[in-house]
């Protein structure tokens, strides 16, 4: 399993990254996406998403996040409070 906040390798393709956020499927499949580090230019690379089998766990909770903050719509839906 991925915790979110680690670093990950595709064992397909090599790409690397930090889990961001992971998605949940009602057939079962569950999904993470990846962001990788800054290139050698300073421009951000595009997230990728796999197949949670495929990933390696680098090295787990590289970042650690903050759960908290409900997200950006926390305060737009009254029944969120």
């Amino acid at each position: 399993m991925v915790d979110l906040g680690s670093e990950v390798k595709d064992s397909v393709s090599g790409f690397r990254g930090i889990a961001t956020a992971k998605h949940m499927y009602i057939n079962g499949c569950t999904r993470i996406t990846v962001q990788p580090k800054v290139d050698k230019y300073g421009k951000l690379p595009e997230v990728q998403t796999f197949d949670e089998p495929q990933l390696e766990v680098v090295s787990k909770n590289k970042i650690k996040g903050k759960n908290d903050t409900g997200g950006p719509e926390k305060y737009s839906d009254i029944r969120r409070y």
